[in-house]
This record gives C-alpha cells, sequence and structure tokens, in this order.
C-alpha cells in the first residue's frame, strides 16, 4: 500500500478534476488544493504543504511547464496529465511520469509512485 499523500491537482476541467479528487481519496491521500490555471498554480506552489502535484499538461490553451520548472525548482514531484494531442514535453520534462486521460484509479497509484522514484 501507498502511503498517503497531500496533492495538488491542476486540471482545467472541473468534472475530471472532480472525479481524480474522488479517486485520490479513495486511495488514502487528501487534496491540498485545486488549480485550473497556471497562475493559481504558481500561488498554490509557492505556499506549498503537499507531497506531490498532478499537473494537466494543457490548462485552456496554456501550457503548464511554468509550474512544472516551479515544482522541479522546489524538488517536489509531479505527474503530466495528458488527453493525448499534445506536444511532446520539453526534453527537461521527458522522464516525467505521465497519466493519460480517462483517468482511472487502477492507473493513479503507479503513476504517483513513479513520480517518487524519480
Amino acid at each position: 500500500m501507498t502511503a498517503s499523500r497531500t496533492i495538488l491537482i491542476v486540471e482545467d476541467e472541473p468534472l475530471i478534476a472532480m472525479m481524480l479528487e474522488d479517486f485520490l481519496e479513495s486511495l488514502g491521500h487528501s487534496v491540498q488544493a485545486t488549480c485550473d490555471t497556471v497562475a493559481c498554480a504558481l500561488r498554490e506552489v509557492d505556499k506549498g504543504g503537499f507531497d506531490l502535484a498532478i499537473l494537466d499538461v494543457n490548462l485552456k490553451g496554456e501550457n503548464v511547464w511554468p509550474v512544472a520548472m516551479r515544482l522541479r525548482e522546489q524538488s517536489v514531484p509531479f505527474v503530466l496529465a495528458t488527453g493525448g494531442h499534445v506536444d511532446p514535453p520539453p526534453p527537461e520534462f521527458a522522464h516525467v511520469p505521465v497519466i493519460e486521460k480517462p483517468y482511472t484509479i487502477d492507473r493513479v497509484t503507479p503513476a504517483l509512485d513513479a513520480a517518487y522514484a524519480q
């Protein structure tokens, strides 16, 4: 069983964010915050208080890379989430674990574990 973690969700689709939050809570994790913009996510990263983040790579047409850079600077592990049909991540994030949408509960734990193994 994976240790309980506090997670930041960065996702611009409210229904997807709620479903992911339900999955995480059913797995014993807690959600620190949910952000739907890069600006909100950067504020939450600066506040801290979470162990890991799940980042949708495209937030209403805005790339999430500034958030990924800030997390990397602070040594906070993260997972990239994609619905497909997006450009590959920048080279510095090529080895970050990716979870594909639609999320399924059986994909969440391996993605979180892979982020911690980085």
